[in-house]
Order: C-alpha cells, then structure tokens, then sequence
C-alpha cells in the first residue's frame, strides 16, 4: 500500500515506478492497484510495476501523529513462535509482556446463575429483581488468559510496575509466560501493542510456491480467469448445479463462506479492488446487512460508492474538502461505533454528502482499515490463482489443513456419490455441531474436487504422511493418517516415527510399538490399511 501523506483534495490515485530507473508515473484516470493497464517506462522500455491502493498513511498514524497505531503482523502459524522470540533481540526481553486478557460472566451466562440459584433456594421474586441481580453478576471476572499474538512493548527507560502488575495467565504458576495482570484494554493507550498472529495463508502460498515451483510474489493480481471465480465458474470448468453454489471461491480465504459468496453473487466483483471493497464490507458490524446491501439492492450507491472500510470516510471527505484533521476525526468516530456529532453532521451536509452517506456512517458499529482488506486479499488472490491453474496443488493444501475435519473412510468408500448425500443430509439438519459445521465445509470442497477430476487414494499405512496430503501423479491425493476419524495426531506422529525406523512386522508390532489401541486399529482394519500385515508375530505352520 501506498504511504504517502495526504496534501490534496482528490484522494490517492494508483502509479506507475520503474524498477531499474525509478521513473515515477500517476494514473491520470485515479484508478488503484491491479485496475491498472500494463504500462512500459518511457527511458527505460520495460514494464513497470503497478502499484498503490488508495491507503494514506494519515489512517495509521494521524495528520498530528496523534493517534496510538495498531499494528498487526501476520505470520506463518509454523513460524509465530520464532517471531515472538525475535522480539527478545529487538528488544530487551525485560521489556516484553504478553497481553493479559480478563475473561468475565456474559449476561446470559449470568442470568443462568440467577435462575439456578432461585430453583435451589425455592425462591420467587419478581421479574425486575431478577434482572438487577443479572446486573449485578455480569461483568465479573471469571478468569485470566492471554491476547494470541499480542506483545506490550514497555519503554527502555520505564519499568512494567509503572503500568500494570504481571502475572501468569490462568493464575498459572508454573507457566513460563508473563502477561499483563489489566486487560490490555485498559492500558492500550498507554503501552504500544504489537499483534504478532499466525495465520494459515503464508503457511498455505509457501506450500503452493513449493509444490508448484511457481514464486508467489509474482502472480499477477489481474489475471482474468482467477478474478472469474469470484463471480462464476468458467475458469473452473465446472456448473452450478454440479456444486451447489454459482461462485467459484469455495475453499478460498475470506471469500469461500456462504454469507462472502452470497455478497459475491449480488455484487459480482470484476477487478481486484472490488476484491478489497467486499473484504471490509464482510469484516464489517452494520457494514454490509441492513446497510451496503439495501443501498445496493436500492440502485441508491453501487460497490464502488457505498462505504467499505474507514478510509473510504476520510478520503471521502477530504476530495468534498472538509478540513484533514475534521475528516480523521469523522472516520474515527464512526469506526469506534460511535456515529455522528451534531457538528460533525452539519459539516458533511455543508460539504454536499448524500443523506444516504451520512446516515450509513451512524448505522456503523465497527469498520475493517482498508489495509487489512488488502493484505488479505493479496493472499487469498494468491492462492485462488492456484485454485484455477494448479488445482491438484489447490487441493492437497486446502485438505492438508483441514485435515481433521476431512473423513477419509466416506471418501474412499463412498466417492463422489456418497459425498453429495451426505452433504445433502447435514443441510436439511437445523441442529449441526460446530465440528459438523467443518465438515459440511470441507465435504463441499471435495465435492468440488472430484467434479474437476482430483481423485483420492485410500490412506497407506506405509506411504501416508501424519497430517499432510501428498500430491500424486494424475491429479491423485494420498490422505494423511488423521484424516482416519479416530486416529489422533499423536498417535499418527508415532505411526510415523516407528515406520522410519523399521517396517512393522504385524499387527501386534503395531500396536505395540506406535501404542494404538484396539479402536485405533479396529479403524485401520476397517480402512484397509492394515491388509498387508499379519494379525501377529507368530503364526501356525498348520
């Protein structure tokens, strides 16, 4: 994203900049990001990157500098550990403190302490008794934890004591880490919080780049059969009918659940930025439903006009002229979930904003920065570009991880027909478990997988890896052990290691080796995996 401050009215368009001379060109048009033509630079002939997505630095950190930063940094979920640990070099580890969390008793939860209580003690009171003590229980704490990826940066020349007392989390002590004993919410504005998250995405193009041999940095965020996907299914070869859904992007970060594809379908996005525009729009509280969606199902604003992020507000202001500072404040106040000021209403209507923009901005609870939209949508336009031209790949790494929800016996038993019942069952059923939930999920994926001609091995006691898919020759997927329900990934690691060692002999060997219990192996048997093995060690001459 473009970091450039914000010293003219129109907002920042998208430009041009030669790698080899560092030419500097703005499109004159103020089109952003992969919206941009191929343009080659005037002294040096060759083609110039296309960059810029209309993100002015002033959201990050204030036109005064006044404003705390957020500041997220995704990882790879294999490699978090190690970020985390090199901010121990970066800064003195004395400094360093993960962000406490205080868990406390939700209201419903609390209402159920009031009514138990009551039917133990044989109690009636009246109704508004009942909700003043309801009052009076939510909010307590009910116990500590830690932030996933939160780091609270303590300044050289301060102690922590000087903000918060430490702890261990869970009131653990022999837990090695140390977190903040206040929320970190409450001392948020006064400590910098650093969000190290791990994240499947850079997992999964690392994976891609590896199987593919293909350097994921450049894919080109304009390429026509994968921005297809997100409004249909030509570039996949495959119909509606065949899988359920008319939009390509099942199995995709951020756009493969029914509530994004359903946005996709009323929206049918044709550039990458509309690709951004839908990602805030879904991360969204009263962003989209009864807001975006009824403006646009209204022909009162179209994708491209009707809010999406928090900067659209301020660049939004500031090409109607509203002074910066006025602008930054307008777009915080409606980002925090706190609406519109008198003032801050007279000055919109004094610049000519619609009534319809204005009253967007008060129905808003929460709004996504627009570079978050685009840093996910950078990766999930990667991977979505393997999803069109390198399928088998595609899938071996959606599989790999969701591996736990992926049940390999219904697969290599059932096959595409049986899938397609099964999928059919768990969607006339109003009741379903989260885990039936992913599995839903995943079963549509392997629907679809098989309609574009991916094929799957039965899991192999002495190929299959633990956790991850293999990908064969002619388009064939080789399950990992955990993908066996059943079959823990402890137990599929020691499967393993025993296997590198030497063969196994027998069943008996087996279990006695890897540890697997008798539902372990009954599960195996059942699979097939365990036919090239005798029952045990011995066996009769007669």
């Amino acid at each position: 994203a473009t970091m450039l401050g914000i010293t003219e009215v129109n907002p920042l368009p998208g430009h041009y900049l030669c790698p080899q001379c560092r030419h500097f060109e703005t499109d004159p048009d103020h089109r952003i990001g992969a919206d941009l033509e191929e343009k080659k630079c005037p002294d040096c002939s060759i083609p110039m990157d296309k960059d810029g997505f209309d993100i002015p630095f002033e959201v990050f950190m204030g036109f005064k500098g006044d404003k705390l930063p957020d500041i997220d940094l995704n990882f790879s979920g294999d490699y978090q550990a190690v970020a985390h640990k090199s901010l121990e070099e970066i800064f003195d580890r004395a400094h360093i403190f993960r962000a406490g969390t205080i868990s406390t008793v939700a209201d419903r939860i609390a209402y159920g302490f009031v009514k138990k209580y009551l039917e133990d003690n044989k109690l009636v009171i009246r109704e508004a008794e009942i909700n003043r003590l309801t009052r009076g229980c939510a909010g307590v704490k009910k116990t500590t934890g830690q932030h996933p990826g939160g780091i609270m940066i303590v300044p050289e020349d301060m102690e922590v004591y000087d903000f918060t007392p430490v702890q261990r989390p869970a009131d653990d002590r022999s837990s090695g880490i140390v977190t903040t004993h206040l929320d970190y919410h409450a001392i948020h504005d006064a400590l910098l919080k650093l969000d190290i998250l791990g994240h499947d995405d850079p997992t999964s193009l690392r994976r891609l780049g590896d199987l593919t041999g293909v350097d994921v940095r450049s894919i080109p965020l304009d390429d026509p059969a994968t921005l297809q996907i997100f409004s249909g299914l030509d570039s996949l070869g495959i119909k509606e009918e065949q899988i359920g859904t008319p939009i390509g992007t099942l199995g995709i970060p951020e756009f493969g659940t029914e509530f994004v594809r359903q946005m996709l379908e009323v929206t049918r996005p044709t550039v990458f930025s509309e690709l951004a525009r839908i990602s805030g729009l879904s991360h969204g509280t009263d962003v989209w439903l009864n807001n975006a969606a009824d403006l646009i199902k209204a022909k009162t604003a179209t994708l491209s006009t009707v809010i999406s992020a928090r900067d659209d507000i301020m660049n939004y202001l500031l090409a109607k002229g509203t002074e910066p500072s006025q602008a930054f404040q307008i777009m915080e106040s409606v980002r925090k979930g706190r609406g519109l000021k008198d003032d801050q209403v007279r000055e919109m209507q004094d610049r000519g904003v619609p009534k319809w923009y204005i009253e967007s901005c008060k129905k808003i609870k929460y709004i996504f920065p627009k570079a978050h939209a685009v840093a996910y949508c950078l990766m999930a336009f990667r991977i979505a570009y393997f999803k069109v031209h390198f399928p088998a790949a595609f899938y071996a790494n959606y599989f790999s991880l969701n591996a736990d929800f992926f049940d390999a016996q219904l697969v290599a038993q059932g096959g595409a027909r049986r899938v397609a019942e099964t999928i059919q069952e768990l969607r006339s059923r109003q009741d379903l478990t989260a885990k039936e939930k992913n599995n839903l999920t995943v079963l549509e994926v392997v629907r679809e997988a098989f309609v574009r001609g991916i094929r799957f091995r039965p899991v192999s006691l002495t190929e299959s890896d633990s956790h991850n898919f293999i990908l064969l020759p002619d388009q064939e997927l080789l399950p990992p052990l955990i993908s066996l329900a059943g079959l823990g990934y402890t137990c599929a690691l020691r499967i393993l290691g025993e296997r590198g060692q030497r063969p196994f002999r027998s069943v008996e060997d087996l279990s006695r080796r890897t540890g697997a219990n008798k539902n372990v192996v009954e599960i195996m048997t059942q699979h097939r995996c365990l036919d090239i093995l005798p029952k045990a060690d011995q066996t009769s001459l007669f």
